[in-house]
């Protein structure tokens, strides 16, 4: 079951009390920055962690100026669309409800109401510490899923700063696995191993950790035990949570 650490208490906390219960995701994004498509990414992650164990999800966008900006730097990156909350009704009688956001969102100040009125409501708070990035880095469509990748790579709660290194270092792993995906598909299938799925679930559900994740990822590239069918099966279960595309290149033509 997975378990997130209430930022408001420090302690985990299932993140879904009611089993399957309908469970309410909201992202509170101020602005279109990088910090707030990095808030509305760990959204996107948790509602599919959520919707891998079977539990029923609604998503809600609040708090931000240049929603236009924001959506559509959003589906480059992959990330699904989130209802506007003016849209959203009342609620739906939700078990549990997850609000992901930022620190500064803590404010109680006047010129931050949505922030504030956040501050005192029942559910869980998912923060996601502080993300920049160098001039011309975030805002290439052309490199969205590696992005995507860079974004992912670092904890959740420690402050990101992306540079075009970073950028380099995330799109040759994405090229790499693509590449090494597409070959595995043309092996005999074969199921995932039991430990790695649990390797893989165990990362995840505990405090949503993509970092493992990735790791687990790595090792599988690299074992000498696991055949490549079963490489591509953990790939592919893996990207229902990572949404980075991995298996896209299956079936197309090696470059010359």
């Amino acid at each position: 079951m997975l378990r997130i650490t209430d930022a408001r208490t420090g302690e985990p906390t299932d993140a879904t009390p009611a089993r399957r219960g309908l469970t309410r995701v909201e992202a509170h994004v101020p602005r279109p920055d990088t910090t707030g498509l990095r808030v509305l990414l760990v959204a996107d992650v948790l509602v599919r962690a959520l919707e891998i164990s079977g539990t029923p999800v609604w998503t809600v966008l609040t708090g931000t100026e240049g929603r236009a900006e924001l959506r559509a730097r959003a589906t480059a990156l992959g990330i699904r669309p989130f209802e506007d909350e003016r849209d959203s009704g009342t609620g739906l009688g939700e078990a549990q409800v997850l609000r992901v956001c930022a620190p500064e969102t803590r404010t109680t100040d006047g010129a931050t109401g949505e922030a504030g009125r956040d501050e005192t409501a029942s559910g869980l708070r998912v923060e996601v510490a502080p993300a920049d990035a160098d001039s011309g880095v975030a805002d290439d469509d052309e490199r969205a899923s590696t992005l995507r990748l860079a974004l992912l790579a670092c904890p959740r709660r420690e402050p990101l700063r992306l540079d075009e290194a970073a950028l380099t270092d995330a799109e040759d792993t994405l090229r790499r696995w693509r590449g090494a995906v597409a070959t595995w598909a043309t092996r005999p299938s074969g199921p995932i191993p039991d430990p790695v799925r649990q390797q893989l679930r165990a990362a995840w559900e505990d405090d949503l950790d993509v970092p493992a994740v990735l790791a687990v990822l790595r090792k599988v590239e690299t074992s000498g035990t696991v055949p490549d069918g079963a490489r591509f099966e953990t790939y592919a279960y893996a990207d229902r949570l990572l949404g980075l595309e991995l298996t896209r290149d299956i079936g197309r033509e090696t470059p010359s």
